[in-house]
């Protein structure tokens, strides 16, 4: 700054050690000098100073960025494997990682996972047994009025084995879950044109639709079991059914329209709990044991989803099955 005022060719002396500043100043023919305060005495530069607090700035803030993230990834990696547990997928490359905290957080949702593992596979081992040894006895049951032969009495007695077994697999099914199942991606298209092609050939009038991507990763033999048992149950009350699956970046979708008689709005909830009947209960299986809705929300549950039932274009029941992909 004082180059460009003065300009003049001008020298500073700054290396002395007294209280004063000499400056000489050439002029056309003679050197001017200058002697100041050397406390009153400064140098600016505003350039270098800007430069430097940019400089600064950016460097810190580039190392904040890259030791925020390698602290957030541990969390996210955590997140996702929660996300994934609790639609029943399976995380396998999960490690605890990070600073001590996510790294106990993380250890805490390992044995977490394990425990509630541990639990399923033992209740998964004794409802094995139940169920083998119940079956045993049915089978010897039908086995013993093979035997007696044919009659009004054997009939209505074969009749009541039958529903007994459809009884205990129900049971079975409910207590069950989906455990031991792996999720893998399914077409979900053929899988409601299948539903589609199962209500016609039981006579009742059956339309399918599908938007989007039709390939999502569930549990395939539990899923199609609960909208199986949304379409059966709107094909024991109701004459034309519509089925329409949607799949967005976020969810699948599946509605079940009918035009039956529907459920009024303030028993909706009440038909989902177990065994529950109501007159001429929309929420029964034909074995009469009340599950069928039951088990449809509590698969739909088990991938992260849920089940509502609402009024239908059609001027029946709406049954939307959502999960998310």
């Amino acid at each position: 700054q004082l180059g460009r005022q003065i300009a003049r060719p001008f020298w500073i002396d700054t290396v002395g050690r007294s209280n004063l500043v000499e400056i000489r100043i050439q002029l056309d023919d003679a050197v001017m000098r200058i002697f100041a305060q050397r406390s009153a005495a400064y140098a600016s530069n505003s350039e270098i100073f800007i430069f430097w607090m940019l400089g600064t700035s950016s460097i810190l803030l580039i190392v904040a960025v890259l030791f925020l993230r390698n602290q957030i990834k541990p969390i996210l990696r955590l997140a996702d494997a929660a996300e994934s547990f609790g639609k029943g997928r399976e995380a396998p490359n999960f490690r605890p990682r990070g600073a001590r905290e996510v790294r106990r957080a993380a250890q805490a949702f390992l044995e977490m996972k394990s425990r509630i593992e541990r639990s399923i596979e033992q209740r998964t081992a004794m409802l094995a047994g139940v169920s083998h040894d119940l079956r045993t006895i049915l089978t010897r049951f039908k086995l013993e009025l093979e035997l007696i032969g044919d009659s009004p009495e054997v009939d209505g007695m074969r009749k009541d084995v039958d529903e007994m077994s459809g009884m205990l697999e129900d049971y079975l099914a409910f207590a069950r879950g989906d455990s031991g199942e792996q999720a893998q991606p399914t077409d979900m298209a053929l899988a409601l044109e299948e539903l589609r092609s199962d209500a016609e050939r039981n006579g009742h009038a059956a339309t399918v639709a599908f938007h989007g991507l039709p390939i999502v990763t569930v549990k395939p033999a539990s899923f199609k079991r609960c909208l199986a048992n949304l379409v059966s149950n709107a094909a024991r009350h109701a004459n034309a059914i519509s089925i329409t699956g949607h799949r967005d970046h976020r969810y699948l979708t599946v509605t079940v329209d009918d035009d039956g008689p529907g459920i009024p709005q303030q028993m909706r909830e009440e038909v989902f709990k177990p065994f529950l009947r109501l007159d001429d209960a929309r929420n029964q299986d034909e074995g009469g044991t009340g599950l069928g809705l039951a088990i449809a929300r509590d698969i739909a549950r088990s991938h992260g989803g849920d089940i509502m039932l609402g009024d239908s274009p059609m001027g029946g029941l709406r049954a939307t099955a959502r999960i998310p992909v």
